[in-house]
């Protein structure tokens, strides 16, 4: 079969970035990885249309080499291709590299049993360390671009497997120093000096030398793999995160290191930081965050070490970098930051904030930064959100929120409002002067106002109840606040009942402090003011969250007045609703009445039903198995126990659940006959089974999706009818299918079971050609095999027979596929092949001990199997 053309590949890889699973489940889906990598070696290629599959290649490895040793085969391949290259100028050398690695990370076969990764290992660090590779790997115009791909090669590799560049410290320091790519080779340098520190802090052992420049790895050599097995895969990510101090992921200050070796630690995270201002502010951010992992809890290494750095660095204006900055603080305080320091940051990130020409998401990075600064000496427990203490009311004049503020702008500045309401005690009006406090209730008053607009877009009331619910959560011991903003709130449900729902949602997450007392003043307003009919049902949804056991006859008087205007099925429900609250709350006596009443007036039968119900468990249950009966749960109490057995037992009657395969199925005789293979089930039943369903998955998409087959009944000891299986093979060749059961049970169980997988032989797909005409069977067998070549192919191998014949051999497995049939020396035979495939034999001059056998089939992949085949056929006698 040729290369693929650039139209076809451009047509089938389109197809494949539309849905990646439903083309890996189709036809070309299994030999897609492999028609990639033959077509990467074919000349009538061009290099873009190879770069674009080397790119597949790079963002869906998991599809084309789903397990380790697809992932080998496919790194050896990649490898081969790149050795092949001619040493002209090539923009295949770069993505082979990186298709390589990715290879080898994504599928699991990074290793040292593995051939793939000591043939990638020594190349990449031979090309970053730029040692003289021969021509193969191109003109010196490409050393550079290629140097910098193996850098990053090797910090991917790293990242996937912690510890395998332990070994090569001293080497990369040696690198660092001279000509080169700075920046990959900085980061890789910091990423597997922590990595190292890590594992050598697991193992309770020192440095061992790692630092000192040692000889590099060769192809063929040995490489070091005692790190990177002594280390695990959940390693401390590279990301922004920084482990605790005490019982983290690892705890670095068991890490003894001798006098030498901490020098010598010092000098590389001092040599590393040196060459940092070389690198691009996102990588610096990565250096600095990766150091400053590496050095937290570390005896006897200073963070003084990265003062000169944060002389540049606190003036910056690169976010990553003031992120990284930040970080270093949280990790060493004032080991690193003074007061003086400290304030300086303050400053410049409250300034900042206000800049009105920074766009919202720096904005809000700003105000991220104060509401998380971290202080050299915070006085509240761990935890606990505070303002910074030098950050005081003067200097965040500026970033008070507004009603004109962006809402996410307005949240966040809100945010840090609150804190400061914390701190500072309320303020009496002096001149122009307010307190926070005082400013606070008028910009949460501002946004009820605008919330309370009946035409206004609903984001404003979203935002006025998620600014309320932030102001309880921060102000949660802060009466002084809670009581006005509790009768606002009031006031907003009074002017717009219609935000009922918002109101339900503030209940469920504010805390008691607030909880309560709205609960209370919501209640107020929906019994004095029942509304129009409008406003009834938000009423009703809101009483039925609100209701207990205070204020029962204003509240059973509401709903009393309340049923007559519940006319649709709607307000009969969610009057309903406030009933059953009412019940699991206790109320008594007029309920009862209220119950009888809406039993007998309701117009809709469903509602007449609840509601008798309902007065039925209130008449004939005590409270606390009446609330078990309205909320059943697996945690009720013991006096419930027939209850929750009786629910328990009507939820596993809905649901389908596993159990033991009750049937055993094997594959019995071959059928050939019909335009298409039929595979026949022999079912072993084991216990009483009723609609049996059969569903059948086909593994590695040989075949079509296959139908499932329904069984009304089985019952042990009665025979049965083998099932029939139609198959519609995609490719002549041996499948394997999962098989999975549904059935009922006697006792009405709806239960599901995986049975063994069913195995379908290269020969349970032969199916015979229709017979011809007496007389003309040579020259339809001859027409066949002449039909056979140039397309297809043809072979000849030897087939030893037993001490039966071939005559019997031929009875046995072949009868159904005989044209000319000359016993019992010589047959004809031809097998159609589904889709469309045929296999042709000439078993002529038989042999006492065996037959040579000839073959043609215009399908070069058939023939392995029919090998395998006849040499079945003879170990079987």
């Amino acid at each position: 079969m040729g290369p693929t053309s650039r139209e076809t590949w451009a047509q089938r890889l389109g197809t494949f970035r539309a849905s990646p699973s439903a083309f890996m489940a189709g036809p070309e889906g299994e030999d897609l990885g492999r028609h990639l990598l033959s077509d990467l070696r074919s000349e009538k290629l061009s290099e873009p249309t190879k770069v674009s599959l080397l790119a597949l290649s790079l963002e869906y490895p998991a599809q084309l080499w789903p397990d380790a040793p697809a992932a080998e085969a496919a790194a050896t391949s990649l490898l081969d291709t790149l050795v092949l290259l001619p040493p002209r100028p090539s923009a295949l050398r770069r993505p082979l590299l990186l298709a390589a690695t990715t290879a080898l990370a994504a599928g699991g076969a990074l290793g040292p049993t593995s051939g793939a990764s000591r043939r990638l290992l020594p190349l990449l660090l031979g090309l970053a360390s730029g040692r003289d590779l021969g021509r193969s790997f191109g003109p010196a115009s490409e050393q550079r671009p290629l140097q910098a791909t193996a850098w990053e090669c090797l910090r991917e590799l790293e990242s996937c497997k912690p510890g395998l560049l332990g070994g090569c410290l001293g080497l990369l320091r040696g690198l660092l120093g001279q000509e080169g790519p700075v920046q990959p080779l900085s980061l890789l340098l910091a990423l597997a000096l922590r990595n190292a520190l890590v594992i050598q802090a697991r193992a309770r052992v020192g440095l061992q030398g790692l630092l000192v420049a040692g000889d590099c790895p060769t192809e063929g050599g040995s490489w070091n793999w005692m790190l990177a097995e002594e280390g695990d895969a959940h390693l401390q990510p590279q990301a922004p995160s920084w482990p605790a101090a005490e019982g983290g992921e690892c705890c670095l200050a068991t890490l003894e290191l001798s006098p030498e070796e901490a020098r010598e630690l010092r000098a590389a995270v001092a040599q590393l930081l040196d060459a940092s201002y070389l690198l691009t502010p996102v990588a610096q951010a990565q250096l600095l965050w990766l150091l400053g992992w590496a050095l937290q809890g570390l005896r006897g290494q200073p963070p003084v070490l990265f003062k000169p750095q944060l002389v540049r660095l606190l003036g910056t204006a690169q976010l990553t970098l003031l992120h990284a900055v930040l970080a270093l603080k949280a990790a060493f305080g004032e080991a690193l930051f003074t007061a003086q320091d400290e304030a300086l940051l303050l400053r410049r990130l409250t300034l900042a904030a206000q800049h009105p020409a920074l766009p919202l998401p720096a904005h809000l990075f700003y105000l991220h930064c104060l509401l998380n600064f971290p202080e050299n000496w915070p006085l509240g427990p761990a935890g606990e959100e505070a303002a910074p203490l030098l950050l005081g009311s003067q200097l965040c004049r500026g970033l008070l929120p507004s009603l004109l503020h962006d809402p996410m702008d307005l949240l966040a500045r809100l945010h840090l409002l609150c804190l400061l309401c914390v701190e500072d005690e309320e303020k009496e009006e002096k001149g122009q002067d307010q307190s926070p406090r005082r400013y606070l209730e008028e910009l949460l008053a501002g946004l009820r106002q605008r919330a309370a607009l009946g035409g206004g877009p609903r984001a404003l009331a979203t935002l006025c109840f998620q600014a309320s619910y932030l102001v309880a959560r921060c102000l949660a011991g802060q009466p002084a606040v809670l009581t006005p903003l509790t009768h606002g709130l009031a006031q907003l449900y009074r002017a717009r009942p219609a935000l009922a729902p918002h109101f339900v949602d503030l209940l469920d997450r504010v805390g008691p402090e607030l909880g309560e007392p709205l609960k209370v003043v919501l209640r107020q307003e929906v019994v004095s003011r029942p509304g129009r009919d409008e406003a009834l049902r938000w009423h009703l949804q809101m009483l039925a969250r609100v209701a207990d056991g205070d204020a029962q006859s204003a509240t059973l008087g509401f709903l009393q007045a309340a049923a007559a205007r519940c006319t649709d099925w709607g307000l009969q429900q969610a009057l309903l609703q406030v009933c059953r609250a009412l019940l699991r709350a206790g109320v008594g006596g007029g309920l009862a009445d209220l119950l009888q009443v809406l039993a007998r007036q309701l117009e809709d039968p469903d509602g007449r039903d609840h509601a008798r119900l309902y007065y039925i468990l209130l008449a004939h249950l005590e409270e606390p198995k009446l609330g078990v009966a309205l909320g059943p749960s697996l945690a009720a109490p013991a006096l419930a126990s027939s209850l929750v057995a009786e629910n328990q037992g009507f939820a596993a009657a809905l649901m389908v659940q596993e159990a033991p395969a009750p049937i055993r199925l094997s594959v019995g005789p071959h059928r050939a006959k019909g335009p298409a293979p039929v595979l026949q089930l022999q079912v072993e039943v084991l216990e009483q089974v009723y609609s049996l369903e059969l569903r059948f998955r086909v593994e590695r998409q040989l075949c079509a999706p296959l139908g499932a087959v329904h069984v009304p009944c089985l019952c042990p000891g009665r025979p049965i009818r083998p099932l029939l299986l139609p198959l519609q093979p995609r490719r002549p060749a041996p499948a394997r299918l999962a098989v999975r059961a549904l059935y009922t049970t006697p006792s009405g169980l709806t239960c599901h079971a995986h049975l063994p997988p069913l195995l379908v032989n290269f020969a349970d797909l032969f199916l015979p050609f229709p017979q011809p005409p007496e007389g003309a069977k040579l020259g339809f067998f001859e027409e066949l095999w002449d039909s056979c070549l140039p397309k297809g192919t043809e072979s000849r191998l030897w087939c030893p027979l037993g001490s039966h014949g071939l005559e019997a051999l031929v009875s046995r497995h072949l009868e159904p596929f005989v044209v000319v049939a000359q016993p019992p020396t010589s047959y004809l035979i031809a097998i159609r092949l589904p889709p469309d495939s045929r296999l042709l034999l000439r078993l002529e001059a038989a042999q006492a001990d065996g037959v040579p056998v000839a073959l043609r089939t215009d399908d070069w992949a058939v023939l392995p199997l029919v090998g395998d085949y006849f040499r079945g056929l003879s170990a079987a006698g």
